[in-house]
């Protein structure tokens, strides 16, 4: 069933990857071949408009040889520029002054002091057309235009032919991540298959830890198998910000503090170690209260430590790493066991499960999962009563990420 699964991810994945190749092809294609065509078609424009110039030049040239601005010039000027494809005004030098001519009036050409002047605009090209007008019995006259940089029609087409390309990509990858959402569900079982945990494992006789092989199987993260003692029935909720048997935190506030604190390393970039403790032999509400006390005046503020059950302590530790956090964790083991279980043959007396936020965007229940394995692991293995659960940062956001 997993290799079935791990099949079908890949192939998925594999998909997924041709799908995006696919559209990223698109993308280029369509910005490629729309950046090629507008340059062919500015240089096509900017030959035509030399074409076109010289043509209205010649016909400058004859008009002007039957009378220069005269009614029948101005005439013919006017509509050679009408049927003009590029040429957006003329600027005709005569021995009596100077003569302007546009395609639409005001927006080609300004007048100072009397004297027309082509306007500076970022649509009009930068070629100078200008030459003289060999007219018979007429000196100093010439003829100057401006000219269009691009046609508007053929850069609209362009356009909207480019957009249409990338339009297509966009709908390839909008129904193919429709389609997976749709058909990629995950099942049960692969629900259950989290992040593969390293699990780091503290020493009595060393201040460091030292770091174990993973297993081969991932493991299935579930609630401690702890046991808990029921309250008495005339008991109600909780009152107050402490509970009166421990004077730590009520049970019931921890997952609202733990995701404020969470939130708040995060935005920081700083990291968190959770840690989740259970007295394994029975000790009196005397003892119990003594060991939170111990718990307070050698973690943190008041405010950060929980009850868990009967015989339970959970203390939020941020800012602090995963490795400060079970150097802190083996010391406090040691000072509960002189001053509380000093009568105790075996170190087992207290288990202490860690966590720690390593970077990762979290919330309090995967968190409060993780400790909890830690501390099962740490009431069931024999090596050590403080085990630590690591998490790969790079396989949990790639989890993350499969399972968004």
């Amino acid at each position: 069933m997993k290799m079935q699964q791990k099949n079908r991810a890949g192939e998925s994945t594999a998909f997924i990857g041709i799908v995006a190749a696919v559209c990223i092809v698109i993308y280029l294609a369509a910005l490629v071949q729309g950046a090629i065509r507008l340059y062919l078609s500015a240089e096509q424009h900017r030959s035509t408009a030399e074409q076109e110039f010289e043509y209205i030049r010649n016909l400058a040239v004859s008009a002007g040889n039957e009378g220069f601005m005269d009614p029948r010039f101005v005439e013919t000027m006017n509509s050679a520029l009408v049927s003009s494809k590029s040429i957006e005004a003329l600027i005709i030098t005569g021995p009596d002054g100077e003569y302007a001519f546009e395609r639409e009036k005001g927006r080609t050409v300004s007048w100072v002091n009397n004297s027309p002047r082509f306007i500076n605009r970022i649509s009009h090209s930068s070629e100078n057309y200008y030459e003289p007008l060999p007219i018979q019995n007429l000196r100093n006259a010439n003829i100057r235009a401006v000219a269009s940089l691009f046609s508007y029609t053929e850069f609209s087409k362009i356009l909207k032919e480019t957009l249409f390309l990338i339009l297509i990509g966009f709908a390839i990858a909008f129904f193919t991540m429709l389609l997976q959402s749709l058909i990629g569900g995950k099942s049960p079982e692969r629900e259950k298959i989290d992040v593969e945990p390293v699990f780091a494992v503290a020493e009595k006789k060393h201040e460091y830890a030292h770091v174990s092989e993973p297993d081969e199987e991932p493991v299935t993260l579930r609630n401690t198998e702890r046991e808990r003692i029921e309250p008495d029935s005339d008991e109600s909720g909780p009152k107050g910000l402490y509970s009166p048997r421990s004077n730590i935190g009520w049970e019931e506030y921890l997952t609202d503090r733990l995701d404020s604190e969470l939130h708040r390393c995060a935005s920081t970039e700083k990291d968190l170690t959770l840690m989740r403790m259970e007295f394994t032999d029975k000790l009196n509400e005397s003892q119990f209260k003594q060991a939170a006390e111990e718990a307070v005046s050698f973690f943190t503020s008041r405010d950060l430590l929980f009850e868990n059950g009967r015989r339970g302590i959970t203390v939020i530790y941020p800012t602090y790493d995963l490795e400060t956090g079970l150097a802190r964790a083996q010391k406090f083991h040691q000072r509960i066991m002189e001053k509380i279980f000093y009568n105790h043959k075996t170190d087992r007396c207290l288990c202490i499960g860690l966590s720690s936020r390593s970077g990762r965007l979290i919330n309090a229940g995967r968190m409060l999962m993780e400790v909890d394995e830690g501390l099962r692991r740490a009431k069931k293995d024999r090596s050590s009563p403080i085990m630590a659960f690591k998490s790969d940062a790079e396989k949990y956001r790639e989890f993350i990420r499969k399972r968004v």
